[in-house]
Formats: C-alpha cells, structure tokens, sequence
C-alpha cells in the first residue's frame, strides 16, 4: 500500500488550501485516503477507519475535484516525484438498472375471467 509521506507532502502542501475552522483529519490524511481507494478500488463506504470518517473523506475530495486542487497536486506529484496518475473511471450501480417485472418473466396482475360457452344455460 502505498502512502505519501510527511516529508514528500511537504513539498506539495503549497497546492493544497489553508484549513480554516475545526478541521479534524489533515490534507495529508485525505490525500492517503484517496490514494487507499485508489488502489484497491474500494467504495468510500469502505474506507478503513484509519484514515477517519468516508464521509468527510469523501466531501473534502469532491471539493478539491471541483476547485482544480487535484489537478495541481497531480502534476505537482508528476513533476516532483516522477509519479503519474491517470484516473479514469466507468462505474455502474445496479441499483439504478432494474428490468420492470413484465421484462423479469413475471405474471401479470389481471382480473381472472370465467368464459361461458355459448348455448349453455
């Protein structure tokens, strides 16, 4: 399992912002754990307690998406480190490809009628 150390994030901490307010988990924490998911293609809710809450994890790694922060650290990691990262991801949740019951082999909900023949009484 690879890490970042303290030193090696030392020298990309500038592309990092400044906490501000109660921060509990540090960027080098977070940055670990996106490394931890990473690699072993987990989902956030598989986080190892170790790195702290996926939750906060998973906020704090959106934002820094958001604001271009990974983009910087990557190349800043590329450039320093000789480390490329790539991410490229696909992903499909079967929880949102359901077939309705009708394509499943089900049997329809219908009213059961009783067919007279014709001519009786």
């Amino acid at each position: 399992m690879k890490r970042i150390t303290k030193a090696q994030y030392d020298e990309i901490s500038h592309c990092f912002p400044t906490h501000r307010g109660n921060v509990t988990l540090s960027n080098l924490q977070v940055l670990n754990a996106l490394l931890y998911l990473a690699e072993n293609g987990s989902k956030w809710r598989a986080l190892p307690s170790e790195y702290g809450s996926w939750h906060t994890v998973y906020m704090r790694v959106s934002r820094w998406f958001k604001e271009g922060i990974l983009a910087r650290v990557f190349a800043e990691l590329k450039a320093r480190f000789g480390v490329e990262l790539r991410v490229e991801v696909c992903a499909l949740d079967s929880t949102t490809v359901k077939v309705h019951p009708d394509g499943a082999g089900a049997l329809k909900k219908t009213a059961r009628r009783v067919w007279v023949a014709r001519g009786a009484g």
